[in-house]
């Protein structure tokens, strides 16, 4: 997620399989999500806390209410680990509310094939993408903050040296 842009999309699998199958899946593709050594990609606990990839500390606050004033900052390292995170995981929930926003057809169930189905997300956040390039300005942007505002359960630069080394496996660390 660069600028609340979409950098990689796998779209296809049922909201039922498990985050970490997904992940090898997206990782075992010719073309598939790359990750430079050295950098992170955000996930929540659904995944796995290897390298390429930080997962908040289990059994620590993390939800942005949980914090506030006083008693209620952070107390120690991992609460603040925990905290940043969220903050920075708040940006990509606020891409997806925006792609959501703009997309009508991606906030109901669809009846089109599969096919279809998968051919309009990467449409709707190819245009999406298109969009957030071209307008210094996104009008939408305060309706998503009214939205994610009410329903608060709805929850890099782009690396493009060949010399890069990248994740190769999904290690537990």
């Amino acid at each position: 997620m660069c600028n609340q842009k979409f950098i990689y999309l796998l779209q296809g699998w049922e909201g039922s399989t498990a985050d970490a199958r997904v992940l090898r899946d997206s990782m075992n593709r010719p073309h598939g999500l790359r990750v430079p050594v050295g950098n992170y990609y955000l996930c929540d606990n659904g995944y796995t806390n290897a390298e390429g990839f930080l997962t908040p500390y289990k059994g620590v606050r993390y939800h942005s209410s949980d914090w506030g004033h006083g008693p209620r900052v952070p107390q120690n390292s991992q609460e603040k680990f925990n905290h940043i995170h969220s903050k920075a995981r708040n940006v990509i929930e606020r891409a997806f509310g925006l792609l959501k926003m703009r997309w009508a057809i991606l906030r109901s169930h669809s009846f089109f094939p599969i096919k279809v189905q998968n051919r309009i997300i990467m449409s709707c956040a190819l245009i999406h993408n298109f969009i957030r390039n071209k307008m210094s300005i996104d009008p939408m942007e305060d309706e998503v903050d009214d939205f994610l505002a009410n329903n608060p359960e709805e929850e890099h630069p782009e690396i493009t040296d060949e010399n890069t080394d990248f994740v190769e496996n999904i290690e537990p660390s």
